[in-house]
């Protein structure tokens, strides 16, 4: 059983794109969702800095049309149901709905554009940011955190937990590490994404979403919100509007998998966060990021020795 997941924000890196534009079909497709968002995806994913696409209202839809083109060349040809499931981290969520047919590739560009643009709102209110604290007991590092007024963002599993709020908490907590912990490391994003910092974004996206027609996944699809896999539209759009200001729960996502008896996992591009977590939390799951088309081949080979035609589907009543 194989499962295929999306990245999130920070996954960004100058020049990703470059190489998937000499795909037949992929610089006309990203400059249609272009005219559409009004930002230029080609501009912002081959020739921009890294501090150019650090900006939340840039990186969340360079990430899901890089997330989709990978994808797209990924599958062309490949029945859909050959995925055991789909899941996305933060806003790879919005990538792996479109992967999972629930919503259009276009619905989903315009559900990101207002996203990042409503969370980058959101982050200029006050000053916020993310921390990634590695190691420790996971008991310890949440008390630490709760006593510096923090929140566990994203509960990444493998050791890993991302603490947001204001900068002089996030100081306090580079000052004094929780006890265990091997490493305190400021993450490349401009806000404390996931916490009630993002509640204006809330809003926003849950206007935004009024006007879309979702259908059932294809595939399941694995929720940040507690790990369960949703298999219908409505409750996974539900979902995607609520983890703007809810903490990601990759941690139970992973455990899904594992309940699934996911064998196999590739990450669409720009892959390698999501396949290093796995490798650590999922040992004897063959892992594989796609960050370039010279990874297509030995990803669809993958698929082929991992398919899942009659998908399984763990319990859900988590």
């Amino acid at each position: 059983m194989l499962v295929l997941v999306a990245p999130g924000q920070g996954a960004q890196t100058p020049g990703f794109l470059t190489p998937w534009l000499e795909l037949p079909g992929v610089a006309d497709r990203l400059r249609q969702w272009s005219a559409a968002i009004d930002l230029d995806l080609v501009h912002y994913g081959t020739e921009a800095d890294a501090e150019q696409i650090r900006d939340t209202a840039v990186a969340q839809p360079l990430l899901v049309a890089a997330g989709l083109v990978s994808a797209q060349a990924l599958l062309d040809g490949v029945p859909l149901d050959s995925l055991g499931a789909v899941a996305g981290h933060s806003v790879g969520e919005l990538t792996a709905a479109a992967i999972g047919e629930v919503l259009t590739p276009e619905a989903v560009m315009a559900l990101v554009r207002t996203r990042g643009r409503a969370m980058a709102e959101a982050a200029a209110a006050t000053p916020t940011g993310m921390t990634a604290v590695i190691g420790g007991d996971p008991g310890t590092v949440t008390a630490r955190l709760e006593k510096l007024g923090l929140t566990a963002a994203n509960v990444n599993g493998a050791g890993q937990i991302v603490a947001a709020g204001t900068m002089d908490q996030l100081a306090a907590l580079t000052e004094e590490k929780p006890e265990g912990v091997r490493m305190v490391k400021a993450l490349s994003v401009a806000g404390a994404f996931h916490t009630h910092h993002m509640a204006p974004a809330v809003d926003a996206l849950a206007k935004a979403v009024e006007g879309v027609a979702p259908k059932d996944p294809r595939v399941p699809h694995v929720s940040n919100q507690d790990g369960r896999a949703v298999t219908d539209g409505g409750e996974v759009v539900r979902r995607l509007v609520r983890q703007v200001a809810g903490p990601v729960r990759w941690d139970l996502c992973m455990e899904t998998f594992e309940e699934m008896g996911v064998t196999a996992l590739i990450e669409v591009c720009p892959g390698g966060t999501l396949t290093g977590l796995a490798r650590r939390a999922l040992p004897g799951v063959r892992t594989l990021a796609l960050k370039t088309p010279e990874h297509l081949d030995a990803a669809r080979e993958l698929i082929a020795e991992h398919a899942s035609p009659a998908a399984q589907r763990p319990d859900s009543s988590r």
